[in-house]
């Protein structure tokens, strides 16, 4: 057992330096004792939820452990969006390091701190273990232990109740669900066979904004092409910390006089803005003002590209004249954004001479303002301007590799209702709007009750704005349910809580990753499941069974079409019949294994000896055996360059011979006539259905939109970091010990009025909440603004490591969202500041 503990020790907790140990000794000891002890607060009715001596010493894992053999498997970083390939090492059936692979263009043989660091999310004390179905007051963390029969039980008999109340709306069932690659399977579940319309994702608390305004402008949100830009414009993207991926590095070596221009415009200067050769200190809110004066500068000085607008702008004239006759001057927005006139002058000719290769980047983490939409069509459009859009070192659209299709059979259930939001703003996608969804729930506005909720992958306890709100609306259900792998802030609302088995512990649907180097990469099942824990996909198929037979009773009870078609069945053909072939066995499309379903995808369009490949791999892509070469130490050609996807919109027909007889250099190919993927076939300066929605139809400068600040107030922003994923790694002792808490930036000027000093604690107070954290005050933030990095914060008492470092920028910031989406704004909420 000493033994087992001591590997344990090593290979996990690897994160704890020894100079930390001597400074603390006391207290890093006894967090490494809770580690091997697994101890927290979640209270079980008959045992504890997560206390076992070690978590590896199990009778489960005595075969395993047997086995000296060590192994390499290739998988898929599940630490956050990018999805990086990685390489598993497991040794007597533990995971003891995670190594990057060189094989996925995308990662590049890379894997940042926090891919590292997924090694904990397998051993994490805390991991929820078994299902829990809750026994006191929700919210209380009061659980008692369940088999999945019994979960499953307790579910359907909620659902059976609610259903029944509700004749067979199936869309009084909401659910949720974060970006991931099994958020396919719970998706078509909840979607096509449970029926519900009510789905919401993280869309209108990220980047719906930006997606939509360069879809309905350019024809898709598109890649920027970092890697071959001479120009480029970072705008509140601080990819330096918080996101460390491949073309982030490659991009700051060819920065600062090596190849490509970087311009940084944020009110923090960052280590992103370390690294450019122009920093701009702008007001939050006021880029669509920046990117108008840019435009308006190209435009007076002729310096766009003049030709790419003849052949592929739609409705030019109108833009040009709007921005001219509005006076968007870069002296009308120097009052506004703080910004030189000189200075967006400057950037506004160096950003035209350096096209087609000049990218004002897209931006990630949105909304920021209720203007954000309009920014973002603004910056679509000044990019295109200079004819950086479908050409190399631009903005790029890429290709995805085929792959054949999961088909699922949906039930028409003919009594669920549209979704309740879809009138709360002027385009409400089927992802929905959360801040607008929830809003209507908690005013008890709803055109119909909302009874029910369920969460995969996803904490919205901590992920949306206002968690006053986010609390009323949960604990309005008559049923919440959670999937996941800890118990975070959300898990402790629920009813009933499902845990997933961790990323390393699962096959995953194949990810088809598109780009200008396409590839399609697995996530294998590293180790088996530990304890009893599932993947989604087991969880949809049990779950899908308990429910499939009572709720098909409801449906024949309450829906006229099947009671029809049950009436008029045809000669020979049975009630059973009817039930499968309609999809009414909610089980059916979720009982073979997701290998299985990957290969019933793969294998038909590359065949076996492919699939082998992607299987020894992790990454697939044709001629790869061929094209995939080691250049040096740590460089890999995966593509050769004339088979990359740089250009890939359509040409159109008079252009197509020009293409392949005439061009012979990439201004010549910038500027010919495409086929954008827009409603006028070009990009779009002016919407009119836009209009008709009452949206301004072009990027529109309004006073009334900017949110002032007024004497006393601070305006509060936020962001992402490198050492964090939204919420999801709050609980990661090797990264808190890279970094423990958040701390408030605030200028030192504002600091020193209000008498405040580093690592005071400060009481801060918006319209949403009150919350206390530790000062920073610092010279690399403009007056006026604070900010604190998202992630931290955990109010969940069950997360040993996690609870309460820090503060949550959700619990902070007002529960608002802009007119397009209804996407929650970030980067508006003011609060007052007292030091403690």
């Amino acid at each position: 057992m000493a033994l087992l503990n001591a590997y344990w020790v090593k290979s996990v907790v690897c994160a704890i330096s020894y100079q930390t140990i001597g400074r603390n000794n006391m207290k890093v000891e006894i967090s490494r004792r809770r580690f091997l002890q697994g101890s927290v607060a979640l209270s079980v009715v008959g045992g504890s939820a997560l206390a076992t001596t070690s978590i590896i010493a199990d009778d489960e894992n005595k075969a395993e452990l047997s086995n000296p053999s060590t192994k390499k498997v290739p998988t898929v970083c599940g630490m956050c969006v990018n999805r990086c390939t990685a390489s598993a090492n497991v040794r007597r059936g533990v995971v003891t390091k995670l190594d990057p692979s060189p094989y996925f263009p995308r990662s590049k043989n890379m894997l940042c701190a926090r891919g590292a660091a997924g090694v904990h999310t397998l051993y994490d004390p805390d991991r929820l273990r078994y299902p829990l179905i809750r026994t006191g007051k929700r919210g209380d963390g009061q659980y008692r232990r369940a088999t999945w029969d019994e979960a499953y039980e307790y579910i359907s008999s909620k659902l059976i109740k609610i259903l029944d109340e509700e004749k067979d709306n199936r869309s009084c069932i909401g659910y949720c669900a974060g970006q991931g690659m099994g958020e396919y399977t719970y998706v078509k579940f909840m979607k096509n066979k449970i029926g519900t319309t009510n789905f919401l994702n993280h869309d209108t608390i990220c980047l719906r904004t930006t997606v939509g305004g360069y879809s309905l402008t350019i024809g898709a949100y598109g890649i920027a092409d970092l890697d071959n830009a001479h120009y480029a414009i970072l705008a509140g993207a601080n990819r330096a910390e918080a996101i460390m991926t491949p073309d982030t590095l490659d991009l700051f070596k060819r920065t600062r006089g090596r190849g490509c221009k970087l311009t940084v415009v944020d009110p923090r200067y960052t280590m992103t803005a370390a690294h450019a050769d122009t920093y701009v200190a702008i007001k939050p809110g006021t880029d669509l003002a920046f990117v108008l004066a840019l435009t308006y500068q190209c435009l007076v000085d002729n310096t766009f590209n003049r030709t790419y607008v003849e052949n592929n702008f739609s409705n030019f004239d109108k833009y040009r004249d709007h921005v001219i006759k509005n006076r968007y001057t870069p002296e009308w927005a120097q009052k506004i954004t703080g910004v030189p006139a000189s200075q967006i002058r400057t950037i506004s000719r160096e950003f035209m001479a350096n096209g087609p290769r000049s990218i004002y980047y897209q931006g990630r983490r949105t909304t920021w303002a209720k203007n954000d939409f309009q920014l973002r069509r603004a910056q679509a459009i000044f990019t295109a301007l200079s004819g950086s859009i479908d050409v190399k070192g631009g903005i790029v659209f890429g290709k995805k590799l085929p792959l054949d299709s999961h088909v699922v059979t949906a039930p028409l259930y003919a009594n669920a209702k549209e979704r309740i939001e879809k009138n709360e703003a002027a385009v409400i996608a089927s992802t929905g709007s959360w801040s607008a969804w929830r809003g209507m729930v908690v005013d008890e506005r709803t055109p119909y009750p909302i009874r029910a909720f369920f969460v995969y992958k996803q904490n919205p306890m901590m992920a949306v704005p206002d968690t006053g709100k986010t609390k009323k609306m949960l604990e309005k259900m008559d049923l919440v349910v959670v999937i996941d792998t800890i118990p975070g802030d959300t898990a402790m609302m629920a009813d009933v809580i499902l845990p997933e088995c961790t990323y390393l512990e699962r096959e995953d649907p194949l990810h088809n990753h598109g780009g200008i180097e396409p590839a399609i990469i697995l996530r294998q099942k590293v180790v088996e499941p530990m304890f009893d824990t599932k993947p989604v996909l087991e969880m949809m198929h049990g779950l899908g069974k308990k429910l499939s037979k009572p709720l098909w009773e409801i449906t024949k009870k309450y829906d006229e079409d099947v009671q029809y078609d049950l009436e008029d069945l045809a000669e020979g053909e049975t009630e059973e019949d009817y039930y499968n072939d309609n999809g009414f066995d909610l089980a059916s499309d979720f009982s073979q294994s997701q290998e299985y379903y990957n290969r019933k995808m793969f294998v038909p369009v590359y065949g076996e000896e492919a699939w082998n490949t992607l299987r020894e791999k992790g990454v697939f892509y044709p001629d790869m055996e061929r094209s995939f070469k080691k250049l040096d130490n740590n460089t890999y050609q995966y593509y050769e360059e004339d088979r990359k996807f740089f250009t890939t919109v359509q040409l159109k027909a008079e252009d197509r011979q020009m293409a392949i007889d005439e061009c012979v250099n990439e201004r010549d190919l910038a500027e010919l006539k495409r086929v954008f993927k827009t409603s006028s076939r070009q990009i779009e300066c002016f919407l009119g259905a836009m209009e008709r929605r009452g949206i301004h139809p072009m990027p529109t400068w309004v006073d009334n939109d900017f949110v002032q600040i007024p004497k006393g107030r601070y305006k509060f922003v936020s962001g992402r970091h490198a050492i964090q994923t939204q919420s999801s790694t709050v609980n990661n002792i090797m990264l808190l010990e890279l970094m423990k808490e958040n701390y408030m930036w605030i200028n030192d000027k504002d600091a020193k009025e209000l008498g405040i000093e580093f690592g005071d604690e400060l009481e801060v107070k918006s319209k949403a909440a009150t919350i206390r954290i530790k000062a920073y005050p610092t010279i690399k933030i403009i007056q006026g603004i604070v900010f604190y990095v998202h992630g931290f914060g955990a109010n969940s008492s069950a997360l040993t490591f996690g609870h309460r470092n820090g503060a949550s920028d959700n619990e902070l910031i007002e529960d608002r969202f802009e007119p397009v989406f209804g996407c929650s704004i970030m980067h508006d909420t003011l609060v007052s500041i007292k030091k403690v």
